[in-house]
């Protein structure tokens, strides 16, 4: 059985290191302090028994546990992110631990009055009775994804200690950049060696996801021209007016925070703006790939209008796709999602698959050639004050990755 203490030291060593990403930085990876991380997995793997252990030039860890099968089975593998998200801080990190959570308001900071309450964040109902790890309320935790990284490197070392459990080769991998969306840009699929792979990146206990949206970035550049306002009729363009009339022409209700499940949406996530120059910045996301080109258009559709309208090339438009919907690959190996899916059962989870609203590495490393579906890591309101993972769903997340090693090796045998 799982040791919790253990499995509570690893994780709060590792979310103590600064590792938050640079999306501004076209250097790989985008901030060094990532580098203080991954040397230190790459000692602990050494330390731990793991052979292969390799930490290259662009700051990607992976190592190999050897098969101790008489029977060659396929080469699986795990994945997670070292990096956590510029979306908050993630520079002083100061772990709570809660123990035996009894469903009532948690104080993060009391100074700050900030709580996480169960009013408003409902899932925390389902852990009472549970240890809860928690931010002060000045940083994010960095359970994404130092949570799977925790897992991964804990059931490693599982069953280097139990050679008992029979299982094939292993690979794993730890990956810069993920929240930057760059995490598998570089990852060496031929180098990696296996046939499949888990990322260990996903929400909740139960979670496991084949499913993601198709993204892509959209810039949007308006340009206008500034004089002295008594004097400007029919002289004066004012790039922000022309900016809101961009955003009034885009559907209202097809945004995050009116939009779940399968439907996709437009976000503007940044705007700079003065009479001369406004710059939108927008995320466009779609599980349907359609829907997905459709809203690309959109994009440039109004982009057109509005130029058309006002007889100048005022408004330049960027669209840069980012990642694509890994079911078109995983689908054709179906039987690797019902390895972890039987497994996640087995463990007495009750599995909830459904599609990512988001991206992962898995994703794109799926159209690399690596098919890879995301599995639960445990932690909840990723990238915010209000993170917090419970103690038990690392162990059970820990639990699936050597009930997977284990089920391969036996589903394979004699095939």
């Amino acid at each position: 059985m799982m040791q919790q203490d253990p499995i509570v030291d690893r994780f709060i060593r590792y979310v103590k290191i600064d590792t938050e990403s640079d999306p501004n930085n076209p250097e790989f990876p985008s901030t060094q302090k990532q580098w203080t991380l991954a040397k230190m997995l790459a000692e602990e793997l050494k330390e731990i028994g793991m052979q292969e252990v390799d930490l290259d030039k662009n700051c990607y860890i992976m190592a190999s546990l050897p098969s101790n099968l008489d029977y060659k089975v396929p080469v699986i593998g795990f994945v997670a992110h070292i990096d956590t998200s510029p979306d908050f801080s993630g520079k002083n990190v100061n772990p709570q631990i809660h123990p035996n959570y009894d469903g009532s308001d948690i104080v993060l900071n009391k100074a700050l009055n900030i709580v996480l309450s169960p009013s408003y964040f409902e899932s925390l109902e389902r852990y009472v009775g549970q240890t809860i790890i928690t931010t002060d309320g000045t940083t994010l935790l960095g359970a994404d994804d130092k949570a799977g990284v925790t897992e991964i490197v804990s059931a490693m070392e599982y069953l280097i200690k139990h050679p008992e459990i029979k299982h094939g080769k292993i690979r794993i991998c730890f990956t810069p950049d993920e929240e930057v969306g760059k995490g598998a840009h570089l990852f060496d699929v031929d180098k990696f060696g296996a046939d499949w792979a888990y990322t260990m990146d996903g929400s909740e206990i139960g979670e496991l996801e084949y499913e993601n949206f198709n993204a892509a970035s959209a810039s949007v550049s308006i340009a206008g021209k500034i004089v002295h306002p008594g004097y400007a009729k029919g002289k004066m363009i004012n790039s922000i007016s022309i900016a809101h009339e961009f955003m009034a022409m885009l559907p209202a209700n097809e945004v995050p925070e009116q939009t779940t499940g399968y439907e996709g949406f437009f976000h503007l996530h940044h705007l700079e703006g003065s009479v001369e120059k406004t710059t939108l910045e927008y995320i466009i996301r779609d599980h349907d790939f359609d829907l997905f080109e459709k809203r690309k258009y959109l994009i440039q559709r109004i982009a057109t209008d509005l130029n058309n309208k006002y007889g100048n090339n005022l408004i330049e438009v960027t669209i840069k796709d980012q990642y694509f919907n890994m079911k078109e690959k995983i689908t054709p190996v179906m039987h690797i999602v019902d390895i972890a899916e039987a497994v996640i059962k087995e463990k007495g989870i009750t599995p909830m698959i459904k599609a990512i609203r988001g991206g992962t590495d898995g994703s794109q490393l799926s159209f690399k050639g690596l098919p890879c579906p995301n599995i639960f890591a445990g932690g909840h309101n990723f990238h915010g004050r209000y993170e917090y993972i419970p103690v038990e769903s690392m162990l059970k997340a820990t639990e699936v990755i050597v009930g997977i090693a284990e089920k391969v090796a036996l589903e394979f045998r004699g095939k």
